[in-house]
């Protein structure tokens, strides 16, 4: 077993690669007008979510790691919930809208930029933010409600849903039918979205008649594709099912894929399969070069 400090510096490892990578690919979009398009600023709201979804749990998980009380206040533990969930829903939303977005770029290419305008994309994942913050605002006040008799140890690195659950001696059922018909709207629908906007992307590509025009749309969804198999996968395998499947030791495994592996990777994802964003990097290191050399 892996001692604390062990813990905390592989944490920390990973924690400063999310910020670090996605960081950059919102500094790379920022500064390259070439992509000031809407892909890229969806692609830029993804990189803020992925921040801000390790940053509600790995630094309270770093700093108990570090202390020698591992304790988190009641408060603390339903505003990181709170927050934590609100995130997830909002990335949901997000892949989501990506993914309409690249069936308007590939299926209505003539009319794409009358679709999606600037005022669109600002509107949209500002929906996405507050469609997050209120869908989950409901079920957290409800678990806060709760009463807690038995042990308070939470089997998990950060407070989710069923680990805080199962120390309530209060009935629950209803509560947790409410929280898995939610999850059940929320990951679903916008999952929904996702298939239907890509089963007409493959239709459109495959009418495409030159094999350079099949490769370019392809190629132009497959990162996100990506990201949306990998990110539903583990969501709906974490929410969308009855409490008699529950694990807590499974849970813990896929929760760290979920929200932390993913928004790591995701800057690697999207970056390594698109040229437009290589060249500006390679473009922003040369001028980083030529100013200290």
């Amino acid at each position: 077993m892996a001692t604390p400090i062990f813990s905390f510096f592989i944490i920390l490892v990973i924690y400063i690669f999310n910020v670090v990578g996605n960081s950059l690919t919102i500094v790379i979009i920022r500064m390259d007008y070439k992509l000031y398009k809407p892909m890229y600023f969806f692609l830029g709201s993804l990189a803020c979510v992925d921040m801000s979804l390790t940053t509600v749990t790995l630094p309270k998980a770093m700093s108990i790691l570090l202390s020698s009380k591992k304790t988190i206040c009641f408060a603390c533990c339903i505003t990181q919930m709170y927050f934590f969930l609100s995130v997830g829903v909002t990335e949901s939303f997000l892949l989501a809208l990506m993914s309409y977005d690249r069936y308007n770029a590939i299926c209505h290419s003539l009319h794409y930029n009358s679709i999606i305008t600037n005022r669109v994309c600002v509107f949209t994942v500002l929906g996405c933010w507050i469609s997050g913050l209120l869908s989950v605002l409901l079920p957290v006040i409800l678990i806060s409600r709760l009463t807690f008799c038995k042990s308070h140890d939470i089997n998990h690195f950060f407070c989710d849903i069923s680990p805080v659950i199962q120390l309530s001696c209060s009935t629950t059922k209803n509560l947790e039918m409410f929280i898995f018909f939610t999850a059940f709207i929320v990951t679903l629908g916008t999952f929904s979205v996702v298939v239907l906007s890509y089963v007409k992307i493959v239709i459109s590509i495959l009418h495409i008649s030159t094999s350079t025009g099949k490769k370019k749309a392809f190629s132009t969804c497959f990162s996100h594709l990506i990201s949306v198999l990998l990110y539903y996968g583990t969501l709906i395998f974490m929410y969308v099912r009855p409490k008699s499947k529950s694990n807590l030791d499974n849970d813990k495994q896929t929760s760290v894929f979920y929200s932390i592996v993913i928004p790591t990777l995701n800057p690697l994802i999207y970056t390594l399969r698109n040229r437009e964003i290589k060249n500006s990097l390679k473009k922003l290191f040369k001028k980083k070069s030529v100013f200290f050399s």
